[in-house]
């Protein structure tokens, strides 16, 4: 056996941080966290009780998805709290754009389930014989997709951000002249995202509160109905309001037993997780 301070194996280590003896090997192998000694004959690794710290610290970092590179960093500074508060503040805004992504998609998925494929793929140039209405159609979707881009971007510039209010505003009325009440509601809840994302929280309220009319008026649930809450949530968020944003994401809670597919309803929670300033109380 190896010689000097009490020694704990990878599987006393593993047990005592809560990582498994899998993963311990994995961050040796990686350079991530390496034992204190090897046994010369057993080739079994040691670790010291000064390791336990870090191993817990990786695992909470792990445990969030923070790429190892980011937790190499922390454990070169492990007492260092604001440098690791700065990983996780980063390591969020990835996730933000991340989900802001899919969610994107989803949309775009949706128009493409609307208009159908083929629609898609017209030549934009040609115009459409038989009315405006393909035309106008078009412009709505691409404006929408467009301000989603926007959104996506971590670092945009005030000119971006004036094309994103402009294009979320001219995507809505677009819808307002072919779409369905979905796409309306969907319209309005893209202006208010738009406006907390520009902290102005007026704007933001009035067209989150336009979208849970449209919802209420046609009927319309799923989804749609829980992210009309978790607009009017955010939006009160943003306004300072922390009582009523607090009553609008129970809304949007209850509402999110309600959607059919669990991967919406996942969606749906991880928003409502972002929400400035609320701690996450479910």
């Amino acid at each position: 056996m190896v010689d000097g301070p009490e020694l704990i194996t990878v599987g006393q280590l593993a047990r005592r941080v809560g990582l498994t003896a899998k993963a311990l090997r994995h961050y040796d192998r990686v350079g991530l966290l390496s034992p204190a000694a090897v046994d010369p004959h057993t080739g079994y690794r040691l670790y010291s009780a000064d390791q336990v710290a870090p191993a817990r610290l990786v695992r909470l970092l792990r445990s969030v998805d923070v790429p190892l590179e980011y937790v190499r960093a922390c454990l070169s500074g492990p007492d260092d709290e604001a440098a690791i508060q700065q990983v996780l503040i980063q390591h969020r805004r990835r996730l933000q754009a991340r989900l802001d992504r899919v969610r994107g998609d989803l949309h775009r998925i949706d128009h493409l389930i609307e208009d159908g494929v083929t629609a898609a793929m017209t030549d934009q140039d040609k115009p459409d014989t038989a009315s405006g209405t393909g035309d106008e159609r078009r412009m709505a979707v691409d404006l929408f997709n467009g301000v989603w881009r926007l959104l996506e971007k971590e670092d945009r510039s005030v000119e971006e951000d004036d094309r994103m209010l402009h294009m979320a505003h001219a995507s809505r009325h677009h819808w307002g002249q072919v779409g369905a009440p979905v796409n309306l509601s969907r319209g309005e809840w893209q202006c208010s995202r738009v406006y907390c994302v520009l902290g102005r929280a007026e704007p933001a309220l009035h067209h989150a509160r336009r979208g849970l009319e449209i919802c209420r008026e046609h009927g319309i649930g799923d989804w749609d109905l829980a992210y009309a809450y978790e607009s009017l949530a955010r939006a009160c968020a943003v306004a300072g309001d922390k009582e009523q944003a607090r009553a609008w994401t129970e809304q949007a809670l209850a509402a999110a037993e309600d959607i059919a597919q669990d991967e919406d309803r996942e969606l749906v929670l991880s928003d409502l997780e972002s929400i400035p300033a609320q701690p996450r109380f479910w």
